[in-house]
């Protein structure tokens, strides 16, 4: 099982981003990265010269860690019903692919988005447009969509949502991730084997699992179906033992990497890792 952590691209002492990315990871023992290649609440986008890039990519390569993954920026939605608002997230993800490429980022992960007042037929086909253009402009990159926690006007929360949605976009390039929290705070019963199963079974009848590309490993502050989206540490909040170990050991959900989004400093983050680990091998 390949797991990792959101970390910092910079760390004391290092040279640069990746480098301080690759740092951070041996603080946690971690296989795996995940990263914000520009400022996640500003609209300017990644400023990475050519030597810098080459510096990133060879580091990476070195490492062994992998993937490397990237988060897009907070700030933008793809769904956006302001045309203007719309066109500036656009613009956003697409020079954040050209930077993933140039830094031999593995994934891009990009939020479904929400619609606000605009018909959900109208969001959905806002996002399948801006997850196309963002698929056709990658080149290196895979650009996967994270499913949201089932907020107001959320495009895609479930894996009904998804399937919607990727059917909108039409392009079998854009993958698929899957956050616990979310799903759990989407009211996805994880807690329970049962539920594990029937989210595993769900996927491969609606085509998703050949899609999933990623799962986000955190637990949630608050209970299931609330609809509020609060990550909180591995075993710290309401999935349990139960979940978590259902999750760790379905084969299809430990094929592919997980990311920690926790809250945690790099020791907890290290233990919450070594926990993850021990149940996919017990």
């Amino acid at each position: 099982m390949i797991l990792g952590a959101h970390v910092r691209r910079r760390h004391a002492g290092t040279a640069g981003p990746i480098e301080g990315a690759i740092e951070e990871a041996r603080r946690r023992d971690a296989d795996c990265i995940q990263v914000f290649v520009s400022n996640p609440r500003a609209w300017a986008g990644p400023r990475y010269g050519k030597a810098e890039a080459e510096r990133f990519r060879s580091a990476l390569e070195a490492s062994g860690v992998h993937p490397c993954v990237a988060h897009m920026s907070y700030i933008g939605n793809i769904a956006a019903w302001k045309p203007d608002f719309l066109r500036r997230t656009r613009e956003l993800v697409l020079e954040t692919v050209h930077a993933c490429d140039e830094l031999g980022v593995a994934l891009l992960v990009v939020h479904t988005g929400a619609g606000g007042p605009q018909s959900r037929d109208a969001a959905v086909r806002a996002a399948a447009a801006s997850y196309r253009m963002a698929v056709e402009a990658a080149e290196r990159v895979r650009v996967v969509a994270e499913l949201m926690a089932g907020t107001t006007g959320a495009v895609a929360s479930v894996p009904h949502e998804a399937e919607e949605l990727l059917t909108t976009v039409a392009d079998d390039r854009l993958g698929l991730v899957l956050d616990t929290a979310h799903l759990f705070a989407a009211g996805v019963p994880i807690d329970e084997p049962a539920g594990v199963a029937a989210l595993t079974e769900e996927l491969r009848a609606r085509d998703l699992d050949s899609r999933l590309a990623l799962v986000h490993a955190n637990d949630s502050e608050f209970g299931r179906g609330e609809r509020r989206d609060r990550h909180t540490n591995v075993r710290d909040g309401h999935i349990g033992e139960p979940g978590w170990r259902a999750l760790a050991t379905d084969p299809l959900l430990s094929s592919v990497p997980w990311i920690l989004e926790t809250p945690g400093d790099a020791d907890r983050q290290r233990d919450d890792i070594a926990y993850l680990r021990g149940l996919a091998l017990a």
